[in-house]
């Protein structure tokens, strides 16, 4: 067991954060900083808050190494509200092409054919979703206003180790599973989003870093002002009140990362995380891993036994273990660990330590 009678949290969002995070939030959790309140209780227009906000966004932009030229906007509704907002914002020809690699890809897929022509350039299906396609010389379509991924796919835990080749079109990338787990080269994309439950914070907010000259004002009336990243942007993301704790809570993990290295130091972690339980399911007879080797996810690691039922023992013995969530999403099911940022290397240690116990018992 963990400090404070914490269980390992496997779940895939939302998700484990870090301690030292949660125990600075639990200190001012009655009065922040001498304000008399909580930050939940505060004004998103105080000057208390707006300072919070402008250390978020200032230290954001430091751990991604974002350019000037893009804008940082906290918006509700986590990411699935994206799936709407970017072809209503960034289809001017009305044509977007999309690779589909699982689960999230696939209803953001789903949902743009709402607001367009939408071709399907790549997917991953016949082999349920399992791989990534080769996406070096995909067939881009001359009029597409933007190329669309998830970068790392969070129930079937595949990654891309590379971008495609989008032929000189927007790049947008879903990247909510994977986000400030690695560095990044912002100026590779057009637009890039996660929901924070996964890896920064509590649910109920996305982060859209996005090019400025793709931040159109000439959008349709139809389109609700809510949805306008314009707007958005335009008002520093506070249009309404916005998800105050969220932002609050994220700072306080891109403060976190910062003192710990920023993303290269994080990425080091989370590859010598990865390495004992994806090397234990390359050597076990009870237990496989669904992914192949050269896109395995190191946020998501998805495997399976060889029936449902011995699944759904092992679940519950991880559970009486100390574990939790380590069931697999009800769309696949199997198992998955979801091993973010946050999850110590004790946490797989003890993980794979369990898998090893439990297969010498019941194989």
């Amino acid at each position: 067991m963990l400090k404070y009678d914490r269980v390992y949290n496997f779940s895939a969002g939302p998700s484990t954060l870090p301690v030292p995070v949660l125990e600075e939030v639990r200190d001012e959790m009655m009065n922040y900083r001498g304000s008399g309140m909580c930050v939940m209780e505060m004004s998103h227009r105080s000057k208390v808050f707006i300072k919070i906000a402008e250390e978020a966004e200032a230290d954001l932009r430091e751990l991604m190494s974002i350019p000037d030229n893009y804008k940082i906007l906290f918006i509700q509704g986590g990411a699935t509200l994206q799936f709407a907002m970017i072809p209503m914002n960034l289809m001017i020809n009305g044509v977007a092409d999309y690779i589909v690699t699982g689960n999230w890809s696939n209803k953001a897929y789903t949902e743009a054919k709402k607001f367009g022509k939408i071709n399907l350039v790549a997917s991953s299906k016949d082999k349920n979703f399992s791989y990534i396609p080769d996406v070096s010389d995909l067939p881009i379509s001359e009029d597409a206003d933007y190329v669309y991924i998830c970068e790392n796919e969070t129930i079937h835990g595949t990654t891309y180790q590379k971008l495609p080749n989008t032929k000189g079109k927007t790049l947008v990338s879903d990247q909510s599973s994977m986000f400030l787990s690695k560095p990044v080269n912002v100026s590779d994309y057009g637009l890039i989003y996660g929901g924070v439950q996964k890896n920064v914070g509590p649910a109920g907010l996305a982060i859209v870093i996005i090019r400025e000259d793709l931040i159109r004002t000439d959008l349709p009336e139809t389109v609700p002002t809510y949805m306008r990243y314009d707007i958005h942007a335009d008002n520093d993301s506070m249009y309404n009140t916005p998800n105050c704790w969220a932002i609050y809570v994220c700072g306080k993990v891109f403060k976190y990362l910062k003192n710990l290295g920023g993303l290269e130091a994080m990425n080091q972690i989370n590859i010598e995380k990865a390495k004992p339980l994806y090397d234990f399911l390359d050597n076990s007879k009870m237990f496989k891993g669904t992914v192949v080797k050269e896109d395995r996810s190191l946020m998501n690691v998805p495997f399976v036994t060889e029936s449902p039922e011995l699944d759904a023992e092992v679940v519950a013995a991880s559970k009486a273990a100390g574990f939790d969530n380590l069931k697999g999403h009800k769309s696949v099911g199997g198992l998955r660990a979801s091993i973010y940022n946050a999850m110590p290397k004790e946490g797989v240690d003890a993980l794979v330590e369990f898998l090893k116990d439990f297969e010498a018992k019941h194989g």
